[in-house]
């Protein structure tokens, strides 16, 4: 009797009952959705550095995760109860990583990183040691460039609006258009945290198809002619020059906003590290050991939070269909505004650079050198490209920023 007690409570205790509870049916479709994701990453190798994570991350959540009047099991790694008692204002534990620290599981500790914006920062201070913003200073006039390809992400905030989202809603949803993940997550996890796996998945997963989207509006919106431009080789950038830069653009843009601090502050010092030829090992630490272990960290716990029963709903779907159109209308204007330049330079500027002003680096780049070099074969513009590419680096966190700084 003892025996059949205690496969009973075994059998009570395991996950496949819960399946069957009510609601259980949509943690089975999200396992689902994480074994898609893990094939896109791992097959397909859709940004697999960080969608492996964020697919892992899902299964694990919607593996232990089951639901007993509002509460998680006692033995999941993710509690999104907590997290409510965490944002609940005037609340007993209102910010209290405390309160998670003693009551979480894995899963939520490691997700304090992210709450707290602390992954995000530490990519961009990996991505700031990665890049040469040597194209940018060679030719300034590409930041106009950069700024043009964030018009995406204010045509999705308005359209967020129209659909029913609020003001801090939609300013997560819309900066999915500036094609910079660690942007995203960092923006959605001050502003509508509820919202953020949804929005990481989104921004990730276009990101990685950047080579399909791009392509076909970049045919549409340029001529023959303007794709076969060949662009002259911009100037040489001293050394002092790559210095001094990074320190410029902290102290005006900090200034100017300072909820980008955590983000540009990172991102420039970083590229200074780079720059200053004294600090290779730290450059070197930054770009490799260190990016790669906040990348483990910001995918599962990013994962987490697509808990099935926050994930499969409406406002889902309308998020997907939203980052689409912000990151369609960002290679858009950033075209457009390659456009305007082919005209004032009388021709000397190819249009194709102008969809690099996403922030996706070095992807974007490529996709104008492949592009251009189909129209024309000896024309080379991965070069001229990266201007307007580390341009939306900096573009997408200053949008970030403003956004932050109206709505928070």
């Amino acid at each position: 009797m003892n025996m059949l007690e205690t496969l009973q409570n075994l059998l009570n205790d395991s996950g496949f009952v819960s399946f069957f509870a009510d609601g259980g049916w949509k943690n089975l479709v999200m396992i689902a959705v994480s074994c898609l994701l893990l094939y896109l990453g791992i097959k397909k190798q859709f940004e697999p550095l960080l969608l492996v994570g964020i697919a892992f991350g899902c299964l694990l959540v919607n593996v232990s995760n089951f639901f007993v009047d509002g509460a998680s099991s006692s033995n999941a790694l993710y509690h999104p109860e907590l997290w409510s008692a965490f944002l609940e204002e005037g609340g007993e534990y209102y910010h209290s990583y405390g309160h998670i620290m003693a009551n979480g599981g894995l899963l939520d500790i490691l997700y304090i990183g992210v709450k707290s914006g602390l992954y995000p920062s530490l990519i961009f201070l990996g991505i700031g040691a990665m890049t040469d913003f040597g194209p940018l200073l060679s030719s300034p006039k590409n930041l106009l460039l950069g700024a043009a390809a964030q018009m995406g992400v204010f045509l999705a905030f308005f359209g967020a609006v129209c659909l029913g989202f609020d003001g801090n809603q939609a300013a997560s949803i819309g900066i999915i258009g500036g094609a910079d993940g660690p942007t995203a997550i960092f923006l959605t996890s001050k502003l509508a945290p509820e919202l953020l796996g949804p929005i990481a998945i989104a921004a990730y997963s276009y990101m990685a198809l950047i080579p399909m989207i791009q392509p076909p509006l970049m045919k549409l919106l340029t001529t023959e002619k303007e794709r076969k431009v060949k662009m002259e080789m911009t100037r040489q950038v001293s050394k002092t020059e790559k210095i001094i830069f990074p320190i410029v653009v902290a102290l005006v843009v900090i200034l100017l906003l300072p909820s980008t601090a955590p983000l540009i502050g990172c991102l420039m010092l970083g590229n200074l590290w780079r720059e200053c030829g004294v600090t290779e090992r730290l450059s070197d630490t930054v770009q490799n050991a260190l990016m790669n272990i906040v990348t483990v960290f910001l995918g599962i716990s990013v994962g987490a939070t697509t808990v099935a029963s926050s994930f499969l709903t409406l406002d889902t779907l309308k998020i997907v269909v939203l980052g689409l159109l912000a990151f369609c209308f960002s290679t858009v204007g950033g075209l457009l505004g390659g456009k305007v330049m082919y005209i004032v330079t009388g021709g000397k500027v190819n249009p194709l650079i102008g969809s690099a002003g996403v922030s996706a680096v070095p992807m974007a780049a490529r996709v104008s050198q492949k592009v251009g070099q189909k129209a024309n074969p000896s024309n080379f513009l991965l070069m001229h490209a990266m201007g307007p590419n580390v341009a939306g680096v900096i573009g997408s966190a200053i949008a970030a920023g403003f956004l932050l700084a109206v709505f928070k």
